[in-house]
């Protein structure tokens, strides 16, 4: 399994779009992994993970090919990580394709009464872009991956997931816009123990603490400690920290030397994890 992270920042971007902070100007001089633009992820060229406005830049500057994607899921459908008006790129005219493949979305209901208008009104006659309902705790099979989303801790009107993803041989968790997992969460854990060999978390506030809605690195810490309890993880787990905001105060330059002491990785824009 290839997991490649395409972006690794919070709604802002960072630099952010429009700030004047000491943690912009250091991420602009600094330039390298210190750029980060809006999360999303792709696993294997063919499953994407999240569809963000920054979308198209991924696939000028970090060699997506959007003709591989057979299927996205949607983490929630905040604009960051949900952003479906590009889909009406795809309809005949804006978008010659060699096969008729649609491109399945995979999501909860919010994202779900957010894209239906936009996939009515352009792409209802020409069945390009299809939109699956998806629920927490309930798995699917999408090709060779089985994928649990489970429940997150953030913004409830969003219905918001995170996922389980596993190809038969490896499975990975990817887990980001939650806080210290719900107990619900924690309780499939429990009970299923899936056992990880990559896992990706939230570190949005960075060095700041936060556990609700978000993670900063010590609540990541209490994360790795319960699954590790778990059986969830071992020490050949590998563990990454992303999504991050400048409000976390830390660039990559400077967070990397602090992860390591616990045994994280720091993700970049197009880093690739081979398992």
């Amino acid at each position: 399994m290839k997991f490649k992270y395409l972006g690794t920042a919070a709604a802002e971007g960072w630099p952010a779009m429009f700030c004047e902070c000491d943690h912009c100007k250091r991420a602009k001089k600094s330039g390298g992994r210190n750029i980060r633009t809006r999360s999303q992820a792709v696993i294997d060229e063919k499953l994407l993970i999240d569809f963000p406005a920054d979308t198209y830049m991924h696939v000028l500057n970090f060699g997506l090919d959007l003709t591989k994607i057979h299927s996205c899921i949607i983490t929630h459908n905040h604009s960051d990580h949900f952003y479906p008006a590009d889909f009406g790129m795809r309809r005949k005219g804006f978008a010659h394709l060699s096969c008729d493949r649609p491109l399945n979305i995979y999501g909860t209901s919010p994202a779900l009464n957010q894209a239906t208008e936009i996939i009515n009104k352009s792409l209802s006659d020409e069945k390009r872009v299809l939109f699956n309902k998806i629920t927490a705790f309930v798995p699917f099979v999408i090709q060779e991956y089985t994928i649990t989303p489970l429940a997150a801790n953030h913004d409830n009107r969003c219905e918001p997931v995170f996922f389980i993803i596993s190809n038969g041989v490896h499975t990975i968790l990817y887990a980001n816009d939650t806080g210290y997992f719900p107990e619900k969460t924690w309780q499939y854990l429990k009970t299923y123990k899936p056992r990880f060999d990559f896992v990706s978390l939230d570190c949005t506030s960075g060095l700041l603490d936060c556990r609700d809605g978000h993670m900063g690195f010590s609540t990541n810490i209490e994360v790795k400690q319960r699954l590790n309890m778990l059986g969830c993880t071992n020490e050949k787990t590998i563990y990454c920290v992303n999504h991050f905001s400048h409000n976390g105060r830390a660039i990559y330059d400077e967070l990397v030397p602090i992860a390591q002491k616990h045994d994280f990785l720091v993700s970049y824009d197009k880093m690739t994890i081979d398992l």
